[in-house]
């Protein structure tokens, strides 16, 4: 009778290892899109990757609690999560889910970048201000996060030394947006999933 695959050394040493590190990092990288998620607000997507990201942490737990001779299987554990840590952070990146306030403090009149942010439909508070050292105009913009690389550009182009902070915003309501349109869940979901692809 052949010898059963689980009981080989390949399997115990290697292919376990290598499965319970794959599983710990496809359920970290869910864990922490879905505490992205949560963070912004959408809340109908997050419990749909918690479901997800539970069973797969059973799976690879099950397997430790069976094999808790095999010291390679904690380590695999730790990389995984280590890993899908990272890689969940670099899907949201790319994704670029959800809006942020943009700051700029200009220190000098900049009608010029006024005038080029504006051409790039972005919407602009302007206020006048005090600062440490004389006056300065405040720019005040809420704007999609897969759009800050052309604001940022813009205003490195117009106005180099200018001061900027960046702040994710959990929701923003009417205002001036590049390509606004009205998304349903389902819609919103759909392309969820093609800038997952």
């Amino acid at each position: 009778m052949d010898i059963l695959l689980s009981d080989t050394w390949y399997f115990t040493w290697i292919i376990l290892p290598a499965l319970i590190f794959f599983a710990r990092i496809l359920d970290q990288s869910i864990g922490t899109l879905r505490l992205i998620f949560l963070s912004k607000g959408m809340k109908h997507i997050a419990p749909f990757l918690g479901f997800f990201e539970v069973i797969i942490w059973l799976l690879a737990v099950g397997q430790i609690m069976q094999h808790l001779d095999n010291w390679l299987c904690y380590i695999a554990y730790g990389a995984g999560f280590a890993a899908g840590n990272f890689i969940g952070m670099t899907l949201e990146e790319k994704l670029s889910i959800g809006t942020s306030i943009i700051r700029v403090i200009l220190s000098s009149e900049s009608p010029e970048l006024i005038t080029a942010l504006k051409a790039h439909n972005f919407g602009l508070t302007i206020l006048d201000a005090e600062g440490a050292k004389g006056k300065v105009k405040i720019l005040f913009s809420i704007i999609r996060r897969k759009e800050i690389p052309v604001f940022l550009n813009t205003l490195h182009l117009h106005h180099p030394t200018a001061f900027y902070t960046i702040e994710d915003v959990k929701e923003a309501k009417e205002g001036v947006f590049k390509y606004v349109r009205q998304k349903s869940l389902k819609n919103g979901m759909a392309d969820l999933l093609k800038k997952a692809k």
